[in-house]
């Protein structure tokens, strides 16, 4: 069943700028606006970790951080320093993009195995590891064997995209991710999520989480929707 109220959806929101021209005045009111929304946590590059933590110290909003991004073709041993170095700044939850190309190649071992470090990293901090699957690339038996994979090797959600390689969440990919991971994982809906009706489908479908960059004006109709 979705959430019931709009306070309920906010707190499943992680607001995101990941934008390349972001200034540090954006990523400051980023912070600002997951406060007085109510929004689970923000989503920022590497080099503005530090700078949302200071913002968000003492809130129950969170930091993530993009890992791998967006391409997912660095090394594991970048990735594995990607993560400690984010969670040295502060954060605590990282979204992490899997090897695609190792994947597509049937290559199994390294994409778990990839996981499977950076999960213990992240595990070793009491932080949150979501692997981004970027589905627009993917059959559906690949999005299905990307799932299990993750799963196995520790992750705590699937997530379906970047936002910055085409394509984005569907309500089919949401769906099959959930029936895939069952109750194993969280499913995180992310790309081209714009309005509240396309939030309230993702979730229907099976989303625990949103990532978009729309969250102040989803959560401003959801509320223009309850009469508040």
């Amino acid at each position: 069943m979705p959430p019931a109220n709009w306070q309920s959806i906010a707190k499943m929101i992680d607001h995101t700028n990941l934008r390349p021209e972001a200034t540090p005045a954006q990523i400051i009111r980023l912070c600002e606006e997951a406060q007085e929304y109510g929004f689970g946590a923000v989503m920022v590059n590497a080099g503005y970790i530090a700078l949302a933590a200071s913002r968000l110290e003492g809130s129950d909003v969170k930091v993530g951080a993009v890992v791998g991004f967006p391409l997912g073709a660095t090394t594991t041993a970048v990735k594995q320093f990607e993560a400690r170095e984010a969670l040295r700044l502060g954060a605590r939850e990282v979204d992490m993009v899997q090897n695609i190309g190792a994947l597509k190649a049937e290559d199994v071992e390294l994409v778990k195995d990839e996981i499977r470090v950076l999960a213990g990293v992240v595990h070793e901090h009491g932080a949150l590891l979501k692997v981004i699957l970027e589905t627009g690339l993917l059959t559906d038996q690949e999005k299905v064997t990307a799932c299990l994979l993750a799963v196995a090797a520790g992750a705590d959600f699937v997530k379906t995209s970047t936002g910055f390689l085409g394509g984005g969440a569907t309500v089919a990919d949401v769906a099959l991710m959930r029936s895939t991971v069952g109750t194993r994982a969280g499913v995180k809906a992310s790309g081209g999520i714009r309005s509240a009706r396309d939030a309230m489908a993702m979730i229907e479908a099976g989303a625990t989480r949103l990532g978009t960059s729309s969250g102040v004006s989803i959560v401003e109709e959801m509320q223009e929707n309850a009469g508040n």
